[in-house]
């Protein structure tokens, strides 16, 4: 069974390495070694021990109509999360989440935990992208008026060293895909603003030809009527003087 376990194990985690693709975060930002902090796990594996963690809280008490959240952060890819829940007395909801830079997967929906199963309630997964923050949620939603009590005991197990070895290789594999691909990407799009520029270009230059002929016809329009306005301000003032001899004489009649 443990190397049917171990056999299982290693394909999630090859899988889960081949399926790599980097966080929006960490492709947008302009820190070339941002990338490849998630893609090399630890930074050095010289003092790399495989050894468990591991989380344990008996009888621990859930408030009526509250809630009780148990987050372990997880830092190296390919650990394996192995969880035990038992519920003594009065049922409670259980759930798990994965938080991974923006994103939040759900790892075990919520469930009723009964109190009338024997045994504890017991999971494993995978977790493949790393740092992760493991969240474990207890929920007294279903009572207001009674206290639950519940215990658990969470087994974090990193890989092994060639394992991780091997997982380091295979995100880079992926992720050099994912780099590759948003290159082309990025390229076809500059390529597309270049002719864009270059159109919007031609028409700026179209209309500040048009805009220097315009400035120039309406100089010239101002000018010709300010002509025409002092020209119509003189022919009144001669208008008026003839009229004005035509109706009283002249002065040296």
């Amino acid at each position: 069974i443990k190397a049917l376990e171990a056999k299982a194990v290693a394909e999630a985690t090859a899988s889960a390495d081949a399926r790599y693709v980097p966080s929006v975060s960490l492709m947008n930002s302009k820190d070339p070694h941002a990338l490849l902090g998630q893609v090399d796990g630890l930074s050095d594996l010289s003092d790399y021990e495989e050894k468990e963690s591991i989380y344990v809280g008996r009888s621990v008490p859930i408030t009526a109509g509250g809630s009780l959240e148990i987050p372990i952060q997880v830092s190296t890819p390919g650990s394996v999360v192995e969880y035990a829940v038992e519920n003594k007395q009065y049922d409670f909801g259980f759930s798990i989440t994965a938080e991974r830079d923006e994103s939040v997967t759900l790892v075990k929906e919520k469930t009723r935990v009964d109190a009338s199963i024997d045994g504890p309630i017991t999971g494993k997964f995978l977790v493949g992208s790393v740092p992760c923050w493991i969240r474990f949620k207890f929920d007294n939603d279903y009572s207001w008026i009674r206290e639950k009590v519940v215990s658990y005991k969470v087994t974090v197990t990193p890989p092994s060293l060639d394992a991780l070895s091997a997982g380091r290789r295979r995100r880079a594999k992926a992720c050099l895909k994912a780099v590759t691909d948003d290159s082309k990407s990025a390229d076809k799009r500059r390529r597309a603003a270049g002719d864009q520029r270059t159109v919007l270009e031609t028409e700026l230059e179209e209309l500040r030809l048009e805009l220097a002929q315009k400035s120039k016809s309406l100089q010239a329009a101002k000018d010709e009527e300010k002509w025409c306005t002092d020209r119509l301000k003189l022919r009144t003032e001669q208008k008026k003087l003839l009229d004005n001899r035509l109706e009283n004489g002249w002065e040296d009649e």
